[in-house]
């Protein structure tokens, strides 16, 4: 329905083997928080490791090209305690704070991490793995099995009906928000297989003709969220009172606190409610 806001702006060509990790845009991670530089123009990505902060022992990630500019990922020290003009800042309050491709090359970088730290070890065997010299992926020495970085799909669905829309709230959420519903995706269960038996879960309705909006790669920590429209079919909102405790129709006009720009669910809801406001 919309050009992806989450996609690059910029030319940025993933990669993965490269050749001697010098200068270039470094993505250095302290378990959740990257390290950055303050300047006079706000907060830049580093260009090289300062001396002492990468983690020893661990190898940096070559994640591609922005610009012509070769990016990297590597683990910091544990706990750094940055001085001067560095500091370390954790992803979310990174938003808004670098350039938009930035902001995905640290998520991207974020999830690579995470990912190589949890798969030292194979889940067959128990033997320790290596990285594969052409793939992202980590290879068991002895049983040969190949792990690959995880992605954990998940569907969103904002439910129309004639110029409501409906949205829920979760008791994580700050007081007063609503959200559209979302949900993970089962195994051997499609997209709208699950879009039709979270929404029927949650709030107690059906759903009909769903129309796919966008999606969006969520690293917290490692989710990919796919967007979706659907009309409302038949039953009245009974919520879970788990995930969900509270539900209702809104009016484009009087819609409550909703989801910044830095989730696909606050672009979802204003680009829906801006077309039913229009009808």
């Amino acid at each position: 329905m919309i050009d992806n806001p989450f996609d690059f702006n910029g030319d940025f060509r993933p990669g993965v083997a490269a050749g001697r990790h010098g200068e270039g845009l470094w993505f250095l991670f302290s378990g959740t928080r990257l390290l950055v530089e303050q300047g006079s123009h706000g907060v830049s990505v580093l260009r090289r490791p300062p001396p002492g902060t990468q983690m020893p022992g661990y190898e940096s990630h070559f994640l591609g090209t922005l610009g012509g500019m070769p990016c990297f990922a590597a683990e910091a020290v544990p706990d750094l305690q940055p001085s001067g003009a560095l500091e370390c800042v954790g992803l979310r309050g990174l938003y808004g704070r670098v350039d938009h491709d930035l902001f995905l090359l640290a998520g991207r970088a974020f999830q690579i991490l995470q990912w190589d730290r949890s798969h030292r070890y194979c889940g067959a065997c128990g033997e320790p793995t290596q990285r594969h010299a052409e793939q992202r992926a980590r290879i068991c020495q002895r049983c040969n099995t190949a792990q690959y970085p995880r992605l954990t799909p998940a569907m969103m669905a904002l439910v129309t009906r004639g110029s409501e829309l409906l949205l829920a709230r979760s008791p994580r959420f700050p007081e007063g928000m609503y959200s559209a519903l979302a949900g993970f995706v089962e195994p051997g269960e499609s997209l709208e297989a699950c879009v039709h038996r979270e929404v029927q879960e949650e709030v107690g309705i059906q759903v009909c003709n769903l129309r796919y909006f966008a999606s969006q790669s969520w690293p917290f920590p490692h989710s990919l969220m796919v967007a979706y429209v659907a009309d409302y079919a038949d039953g009245e909102i009974r919520v879970d009172d788990d995930e969900i405790v509270d539900a209702a129709w809104f009016s484009p006009a009087k819609l409550p606190a909703i989801p910044g720009e830095l989730s696909i669910a606050g672009h979802l809801i204003r680009a829906v409610a801006r077309q039913l406001a229009k009808r």
